[in-house]
């Protein structure tokens, strides 16, 4: 059934949860590494994630015989690796020049935008809201991360490279913070 005050609900908590305004320094990290992100592709990936994990999440993980906990902490632990790159300014995961297709996959459309906290988000909205409007709900989002990927560059030249130095530091803290609280809450539930 179709309910706009379900759909903004469900649209807002997935756009708290996605944070793609806090997630814009991890992707100028990534472009800056190598030298482009395919925006497209990546959201496209990203929905796929999503609208999958939606319909079928708890059976294909259970098919795979890996608990929601678990997914958790394994996003959790890119996720600090991510936030050590950026802070320390080192580089763990290797990008190789044929690789710029799928590093617009991995890390961005997983796990920073339908990351652990992402997907276990919508498979817990499925428990309160109705299928179609969470599906509205993503796809809305969606919609702003293409245009948070795709104006990523844009920022980038109006910050210099000194306000982005600033800004990935402070970022890669707080992802830190996030993987950290992440794994926490779900390695308690193990």
């Amino acid at each position: 059934m179709l309910d706009i005050t379900e759909i903004i609900s469900v649209t807002l908590i997935l756009f708290s949860v996605i944070d793609i305004p806090g997630s814009v320094p991890v992707v100028l990290d990534l472009r800056k590494k190598l030298g482009k992100i395919e925006s497209g592709k990546a959201t496209l990936a990203s929905g796929v994630l999503m609208v999958t994990f939606l319909f079928v999440g708890d059976d294909l993980l259970g098919l795979f015989g890996i608990d929601v906990g678990s997914f958790a902490i394994a996003g959790s632990l890119i996720m600090f690796i991510i936030g050590m790159e950026m802070i320390l300014g080192r580089n763990f995961f290797k990008h190789e020049p044929t690789e710029s297709a799928s590093s617009s996959i991995v890390p961005i459309a997983f796990p920073i935008i339908a990351g652990a906290g992402t997907l276990t988000t919508i498979l817990s909205l499925r428990a309160e809201y109705y299928q179609f409007n969470i599906l509205i709900g993503i796809v809305v989002n969606l919609g702003f991360v293409y245009l948070a990927l795709k104006g990523s560059g844009w920022l980038e030249r109006k910050m210099g490279a000194g306000g982005m130095g600033i800004m990935r530091k402070i970022f890669g803290i707080i992802l830190l913070s996030i993987a950290i609280k992440l794994f926490k809450d779900n390695i308690l539930s193990l």
